[in-house]
């Protein structure tokens, strides 16, 4: 059994010392690592991430993380990464790693995503320049999800995003927005590259529980939907089947 603790969207600032590391008493014998689906920072402040980085480095376990759009706001991903990097925090994007847990290899594939829609309702890469450049950006992140998911050799493969694959987590966000919130080209990446579970954030008033077409659990992990610092998921060794916390 491998067993994942997760959440999303924890948005720390200056003053959100011990918010998570409160809480990891007793993790490494409930989880074998911990992800988190972006969003880390308030608006992307190095100061910020100190301060989360901090948490971190009392976590018991592998942990490993994704950006949100906040933590773009003001243009500091090289050092946030770097201070991150500095605890033996796991960054992704774009990229992949791969963990030893009981005998088995667990691939985690990870990037932040971006919007674009869903089928359907979806923009397309046609007319203006910055339409063009919009879904253009949509479909090579994807593209790279893909070609980053199918390079993994590993008994399990694990998507880390932080937009949405999925309207199906979206439900309860206002329709007008989906378009922010995610799009149909990462659960393409995901499905075709054969991934057993994808987590998420970013959809603060969207639902836990949903799936690709091509029937991968997707979990919206995002603090706001779980309620909890964060949730523990497992997954089956034989049947590869997602076990919800209870």
């Amino acid at each position: 059994m491998i067993r994942m603790a997760a959440t999303g969207d924890v948005h720390f600032d200056r003053k959100s010392k011990d918010r998570l590391s409160q809480h990891f008493e007793g993790l490494e014998g409930k989880a074998d690592f911990f992800l988190i689906a972006g969003d880390l920072t308030k608006s992307g402040h190095p100061e910020e991430m100190k301060v989360l980085a901090e948490d971190l480095k009392k976590c018991p376990i592998p942990t490993i993380v994704v950006f949100g759009n906040h933590d773009y706001h003001i243009d500091q991903v090289d050092i946030l990464t770097q201070i991150l990097r500095e605890e033996k925090v796991i960054v992704l994007e774009e990229s992949s790693v791969i963990l030893e847990i009981n005998n088995q290899k667990v691939g985690i594939a990870g990037t932040k995503g971006f919007g674009g829609g869903f089928v359907g309702a979806c923009g397309s890469d046609f007319g203006e320049h910055e339409m063009k450049s919009f879904i253009r950006h949509s479909k090579n992140n994807a593209k790279n999800l893909e070609r980053v998911i199918k390079e993994i050799e590993a008994d399990f493969k694990i998507a880390l995003l932080h937009y949405s694959p999925t309207s199906q987590t979206l439900a309860g966000e206002k329709k007008e927005i989906y378009p922010f919130l995610g799009n149909y080209f990462l659960a393409e990446a995901i499905d075709y590259g054969g991934v057993d579970i994808c987590f998420h954030g970013h959809a603060h008033s969207g639902v836990e529980k949903g799936e690709t077409p091509g029937g991968c659990p997707v979990r919206n992990v995002a603090q706001p939907v779980i309620r909890h610092a964060f949730n523990i998921y497992s997954l089956d060794q034989t049947q590869k089947r997602i076990f919800d916390p209870s």
